[in-house]
Order: structure tokens, then sequence, then C-alpha cells
């Protein structure tokens, strides 16, 4: 065992103290602490806060340290919303980029609408939650305060049906989403459904009240079809689709988006998902969306054409943006771009933007250090960062969005 002094935060939300001249990460330690440390070569562990932060908290939740969805509930509210902006701030500084940082939108517990639980059946005993932080292990889990209670409650309606259909000894990933007409789950895991399980299966989805039940991405049961409302066009997603987490944090990104390229009456929506942001956008302007996921353009057609002509035109292209992106050509017609990309970010579209002649650029992504690489590309081509904004949806985890506006 050693004592060490933690000196600050890491990205991970982990302390970083310093041993033998090298970095040493404690998780759920605070800047300033001392702090008693058990080395390991894969993951040191906490023994025991010898002298704790000012900024220490009482944690909300029994399962917190065990479960791996949380990392930072210890931290006092204030101490964590500015660990937060600075992430983004950070990110931005190492690319030599001076924006300004607004203060950020932090969402309340109990607000996220979509999560994906962990299932697996061993020696006889369904265990159903969140893996273990670094692990396989599976957590049990009796309260989740990051969960609407609606989301929570998917776990009392499911465990029968888990119990029944699942195999022995083989984790299933099943992300549930709350929709309008209710929950819409989908199951992914090495395992299919024979005749008998999936009358099993059908029965416990209409005996939950479930929207649909999806096991391996084909419907189960569908009593009503699933939906989500994208500022007034009603959207029905495909299983285990990709969503903002929390629905205020999308509707305060979304309107930052519109807000900036408001002006554009020709717009792009590049990662377009299933239109988060383009069919808001289409309110006032022709969108082209792009996505590599079928179905995700497909529910993103669909919930256009069902718009009652209240929206105006939407197109839509299947394209993988990171192996072929819009080239600078292509984009001659959009006066403005929104582009949300995953973690990996946009480096490949951002350096064909950099050339082009757009106007205005809603940058969106959940992670600072690929945003503010692609925003260092945007800018050495000609554009000016106009504001970055953090947006907290991932409640006591090191994860963070941002939007970023830019002008030409």
């Amino acid at each position: 065992m050693t004592v060490v002094t933690i000196r600050e935060l890491g990205a991970k939300g982990e302390g970083v103290a310093v041993v033998d001249g090298a970095p040493l990460h404690v998780p759920f330690t605070l800047h300033g602490e001392t702090a008693n440390v058990a080395l390991d070569p894969k993951r040191s562990m906490l023994i025991a806060i010898l002298e704790p932060s000012p900024d220490r908290i009482a944690p909300v939740c029994r399962h917190f340290e065990a479960c791996g969805g949380c990392a930072l509930q210890h931290m006092a509210q204030g101490a964590y919303r500015a660990w937060k902006v600075g992430l983004v701030e950070v990110a931005l500084r190492r690319q030599g980029i001076d924006a300004p940082v607004e203060q950020g939108w932090f969402c309340e517990p109990a607000s996220r609408r979509r999560a994906a639980f962990t299932a697996k059946i061993t020696d006889g005993v369904l265990r159903f939650g969140f893996n273990r932080a670094m692990s396989h292990e599976v957590i049990d889990i009796a309260e989740c305060p990051v969960l609407t209670p609606g989301l929570f409650a998917a776990r009392a309606k499911l465990a029968p049906m888990l119990n029944a259909i699942l195999p022995r000894d083989i984790a299933v990933v099943a992300t549930v989403i709350e929709t309008r007409e209710g929950l819409d789950v989908s199951m992914i895991g090495k395992f299919s459904l024979d005749e008998h399980r999936r009358r099993i299966a059908a029965e416990a989805t209409l005996k939950a009240g479930l929207a649909r039940l999806s096991v391996n991405r084909e419907i189960v049961l569908e009593p009503r079809r699933p939906t989500v409302d994208f500022g007034g066009a009603v959207v029905c997603p495909p299983p285990g689709a990709f969503l903002q987490a929390v629905p205020e944090a999308e509707a305060f990104m979304a309107a930052l988006v519109t807000g900036h390229l408001a002006k554009a009456k020709r717009v792009a929506d590049l990662y377009s998902g299933c239109g988060t942001f383009a069919l808001r956008l289409a309110r006032t302007a022709t969108v082209h969306a792009v996505e590599d996921d079928a179905g995700a353009l497909a529910a993103l057609d669909r919930g256009w054409r069902d718009s009652g002509g209240t929206l105006k035109q939407v197109t839509t292209e299947r394209r993988d943006l990171a192996r072929r992106p819009l080239t600078a050509a292509e984009l001659k017609p959009f006066a403005g771009v929104v582009f949300d990309p995953p973690r990996t970010g946009a480096e490949a579209q951002a350096r064909e933007l950099a050339k082009s002649a757009v106007r205005s650029i809603a940058a969106v992504s959940c992670n600072p250090a690929t945003l503010a690489r692609d925003l260092a590309i945007l800018v050495a081509g000609g554009y000016r960062v106009v504001s970055v904004t953090p947006v907290d949806q991932f409640l006591w985890t090191p994860h963070v969005e941002a939007v970023a506006l830019l002008e030409r």
C-alpha cells in the first residue's frame, strides 16, 4: 500500500497522482486528496481517503463504486460541472483554438430515456443491470438515479421474460428506449429464439405492456409503433437506434443548431441518424440528410413523409462519410451544414468542409478531443468558432457533449 496525493482529475474522472515519476490513476478520488492506495499493474485500488477534499460528498446511489455506470457521484455539483466544462476547454487549448466556451447545459437526475442494460443467467440466477467498471461482471441494480422512472421500471418488467428465454451463461445487451407509446426493447446477443421461446417472448411483451420487442434486430412483436418527437415531427426509430440520451438535452442542442442555421435555405445534415436535427431544420430549409445506417435513414424519410406537408423537402443519402465524405464540390449548394459524428469524429469530412464555401457550420460531438481536432481543421480552412457549448447528458460520467458554431 502507498500513500499518495491526488494532483488532478484525469479525463476519465479518476484522480491522478505521481508515483516514482509516473502517473497513477486512482478511481473515486478528488483533486487535493491524500489517499491510501493499493498498487496494481492494471488499475490501482483506493483503500481509504486520509484527507478528503472539501468537494467530496456522499454518493446518491447504493451501487456507486460497484456499478461501472457512474464515476463521479462523490463530487459536489459545482466542482463537477466546472470539471465537465474544463474537459472541453482543455481539449480546445491543446489544439490551439481560442474560442468562447459557454457555461454549459446540465441534465437533472432521473432524466435519461435510453440505456443499454446487460443481462446474464449464471448458476440459475438472473443478473440484470450494468457491468462493473473494467469488467464483464454484471451488477444487479436495485436503483438508478440517472434513469427516468419509466426506464428503470423496464428491469422489473423484463426480468420474467429474460429468465424464460435467455440461454445460460450468455451475456445479452438489452437496449431500452422510453418512447411515447411505452418501452422499446432491443436485445442483442449470441442466441436465437425457437418457436416455443418466441411465443413466450411475445406473451411477455403483451403482459409487460411493451411497445416493441426485437431480438438481434428482428422484431418479435410490436403491439404499438414506438415513436419519438423531433420538434413536432414523429419518427419510429429502428430497433436499438441511436438517440440522444436525454430529451431535454436534445431540444437544447437542436435549438443551438437551428438558431445558428436559421438563415440557410439549403442545409446538409451529415451523420443525420433518425433526423434529430434534419426534421427540425426542415421547418425553414430544404435538407439533405446523409447517414450510413439504412434503418435510421428509412425512419427519417418516413417521419418526413408522415409530416403532412408541414416540412420542406428532405432528401436522404446512404453514405459512409468517414470513407467517402461529401466533397467541397458536392457541398456547393449548401449554405449551412450540421454534423454529429460518432466518437471518432469527422476528420475526413472536416477537411472537405475546410475547402468549401459553406457559410455556417454547427458541429455536435460527444468527444471533446476529436471535436477540437476537427475544429482546428476548419479554423485552418478559414472558419471562425463563434461559440462552444458543453452539454452534459451523461450525468456523473466522464462523457460530455458539445455544440460548436462556426462561420466563414
